[in-house]
């Protein structure tokens, strides 16, 4: 059978084995398989990028206007932390075929109580999936944005940060992005300024801050 054939036809019978998986009540479910279904409608380029985590990335809604030089594709999904995108990895991330992923996540788990181990751990888990998928997939995980409303766990952001660093130093194929310092004024706090009331997620400043630090990846 020709090999392309093959790989969508494994692609295909995992998609239905994700779908029986999935009869059971998990977090998120009802929203990835509306994701899910939107993306078959309008269907999808193979070898693009997506960009996929927490909400940070789902109110991102200009992402592919903001490079419409780029196939890009915005998975991201309410308030998930890297547990979350663990389960939903599959219809998120590898049934798309991308060429490269960018990852938002641990900001959520970070203000939830979970361990900055726990948190890579998962980490490393969705790496490792995706690098067996494609060895040559490019990942790139983003780090936490310093929001005044967490602002009172700024040490435990700034640990999970650094830990992204060194895994993505450590790890081949995988990058660190850092967004930290771009959104804070030069004594190191955050600007409210850059979010919406809410004072966690960002409003069309701050997007237009973090589309100047991924433009780099999105040359031509």
């Amino acid at each position: 059978m020709n090999p392309i054939r093959l790989s969508a036809l494994f692609l295909t019978l995992i998609f239905l084995v994700w779908g029986k998986s999935q009869a059971q009540d998990v977090p998120f479910e009802k929203e990835v398989r509306e994701i899910s279904a939107k993306l078959d409608s309008v269907g999808w380029q193979q070898g693009g990028t997506v960009f996929t985590g927490s909400s940070t990335i789902r109110m991102w809604k200009d992402v592919q206007s903001t490079f419409p030089n780029a196939s890009i594709l915005n998975t991201g999904f309410g308030g998930s932390k890297a547990s979350d995108l663990e389960t939903h990895l599959f219809p998120l991330v590898i049934r798309l075929e991308p060429s490269r992923v960018f990852i938002y996540e641990g900001d959520n788990d970070i203000w939830a109580g979970v361990p900055a181990a726990e948190i890579m751990a998962s980490i490393h888990r969705i790496v490792t999936r995706l690098q067996l998928i494609d060895p040559n997939m490019e990942i790139y995980l983003i780090g936490a944005k310093p929001s005044p409303s967490r602002w009172e766990k700024k040490a435990n952001y700034e640990i999970l940060n650094q830990k992204l660093w060194e895994y993505g130093k450590a790890q081949e194929g995988v990058s660190f992005v850092d967004t930290w310092k771009a959104l804070t004024d030069p004594a190191g706090n955050p600007r409210p300024e850059l979010y919406i009331e809410d004072q966690l997620h960002l409003n069309a400043k701050g997007y237009e801050i973090w589309a100047s630090i991924f433009a780099p990846y999105f040359k031509d």
